[in-house]
């Protein structure tokens, strides 16, 4: 693709930015908000442990399912049109569950939520990678950032809503904050517009893409599938997600079953979430200098090792120490989101590598809560439960490796490199 940058940095990407930054910031808000309701809308609704257990789960296998078809909707359609109709899906899925008067329609309409904001997971890093390729880290290091405010924020603000209105408005009133994403990007898109017809008037006038912040490159067709690259990110992703799921699963009963108040196994997840903040901030900006990442995962993997190993052996005596080393260790996550255009030469790369990566890293994470639970009822401890979450660390690091050299999705195949040319 081709791509003029402007001599200003950021001129003719206000839009992009704002626009990018919006998206991150919903796209956990929805999702987040719906648990600490649920003692209210529950038997309104008529939530039971199955539906409760469905709702739990239905965020990361939907997130897979998007993940793993979005890369063709982009191919086909660009990266522009699935962003607009991802939100629209966001904000359609958001409204229509805040009005229905059953369970099964509620998860249905989430659902269809979900499925939007998966679609936006993968397209954020290609936009990233299309509209900001000379500030991959800085504009990395917002959109992570602001993701872990969306995540920490919507159930803070949830209940209050919720007391102010009721839950229906707690849970509608997101669907705005998705709907404003449409208003930058709007502007961006009639900019691009501009200046391609001002750049090239008679592809403009032939109705076709000239080169630029909004054109599409007709880029050749990339099979994740056989390369090892697009592998190691998924497993990466599946292991350090697994682990994230386990605690905004688990953390607060596990915690108030060994005896630690019920308010403040709550507010351990809160620290937890909000300890995202600073590493999702900071990865972006000194991964991309280390010639080996790795050195970094390792450091991130110690501090998830420390916090699991203390949350089991010593849940309440240093409580507050063993959850900050493990929301440390979530700087792994904003290392995953990096690593897709770190580990990708182009937009199409890129969202190959976002697509695939995310979809099957969300589908293997999506059973980790279950099992780490099903594990617990069969042995009737945790310490087997906890061992899950060392093997998890087990599998990130093993994804690890294999992402840590310099190969690129659009690099051939080890294997297809070896084939000699006829």
């Amino acid at each position: 693709m081709s791509l003029r940058l402007p001599r200003q940095p950021w001129r003719g990407r206000i839009g992009a930015l704002l626009g990018i930054l919006l998206m991150a910031l919903s796209l956990r808000a929805a999702v987040s908000a719906v648990p600490p309701l649920l003692g209210t809308m529950g038997p309104e609704l008529g939530f039971d442990s199955v539906s409760t257990g469905v709702l739990a789960m239905l965020a990361p296998l939907v997130f897979a399912g998007a993940g793993l078809a979005t890369p063709r909707l982009i191919r086909s359609h660009g990266l522009e049109r699935v962003l607009v109709a991802a939100v629209l899906l966001a904000v359609a899925g958001q409204v229509g569950r805040a009005l229905v008067g059953g369970v099964w329609p509620f998860l249905g309409l989430s659902a269809v939520t979900m499925a939007g904001y998966g679609m936006g997971n993968v397209v954020l890093p290609p936009l990233v990678k299309k509209y900001f390729p000379d500030r991959l880290g800085p504009v990395t290091a917002g959109y992570v950032t602001l993701l872990a405010v969306g995540t920490a924020m919507s159930p803070q603000l949830a209940v209050p809503l919720a007391e102010a209105a009721n839950w229906r408005v707690s849970i509608a009133v997101w669907s705005l904050a998705s709907a404003a994403v449409l208003l930058p990007w709007g502007a961006q898109l009639a900019a691009d517009r501009r200046r391609a017809a001002a750049d090239h008037p008679t592809a403009h006038r032939a109705g076709h893409a000239a080169p630029g912040y909004g054109a599409r490159a007709a880029e050749a067709p990339l099979n994740p599938w056989r390369h090892p690259v697009a592998w190691g990110l998924a497993i990466f992703l599946a292991g350090n997600s697994a682990q994230t799921y386990v605690y905004f699963t688990w953390l607060p009963p596990y915690l108030a079953g060994q005896g630690l108040d019920a308010g403040a196994a709550g507010s351990a997840l809160a620290f937890f979430a909000i300890l995202g903040l600073p590493v999702s901030l900071v990865v972006p900006l000194v991964v991309p200098r280390m010639r080996h990442p790795i050195i970094a995962i390792a450091l991130f993997a110690a501090c998830w090792s420390v916090g699991h190993t203390g949350l089991y052996l010593s849940p309440t005596a240093g409580t507050w120490w063993w959850v900050a080393f493990s929301g440390l260790g979530q700087g792994t996550f904003a290392t995953a989101l990096l690593m897709m255009n770190l580990r990708s030469r182009t937009t199409h790369g890129s969202g190959v590598l976002s697509g695939f990566s995310q979809g099957l890293g969300y589908a293997g994470a999506g059973v980790a809560p279950l099992l780490f639970g099903v594990v617990h009822d069969a042995t009737g401890g945790w310490g087997a439960s906890f061992a899950m979450l060392g093997v998890c660390l087990i599998v990130m690091m093993v994804g690890a490796v294999m992402i840590n050299g310099p190969r690129r999705i659009e690099d051939p195949a080890p294997e297809r490199a070896r084939v000699p040319v006829a």
